[in-house]
């Protein structure tokens, strides 16, 4: 009897409910990726695909929000000019401190509050 009662209460936990563990094994479920490291990636991933081109683009075929493509234009115009100066590696260089550098001062500020295009 004790050990129909124990199977009974092992049992019990097993039945498939995920409820508040985040995963069937009672491990938390994984942290979302900052916002900032988002942008960060998204700016500087377009900011290399424009790099040498005349134009920018449209930001909303790129997938990013006004702000983030004043981010990305700021990013691509001092790109352009240090690789002029000193080289396309130098420019990648760049490209990934500016767009972490202005991602990070973005939604410092609240980021995108007026709408999704902001």
């Amino acid at each position: 009897m004790v050990l129909l009662t124990g199977g009974l209460l092992t049992g019990c936990g097993e039945s498939g409910s995920r409820a508040g563990t985040g995963t069937s094994s009672g491990s938390p479920s994984p942290s979302a990726t900052p916002r900032e490291d988002v942008c960060a990636r998204i700016v500087a991933y377009w900011s290399r695909k424009v790099l040498d081109s005349n134009t920018y683009g449209d930001y909303q075929s790129m997938g990013l929000s006004n702000g983030q493509y004043e981010i990305l234009r700021d990013v691509v115009d001092a790109a352009r000019a240090e690789k002029k100066r000193n080289g396309a590696q130098a420019a990648e260089r760049l490209i990934d401190r500016r767009a972490r550098a202005g991602c990070e001062d973005w939604y410092r500020g609240g980021g995108p509050t007026a709408g999704p295009w902001q």
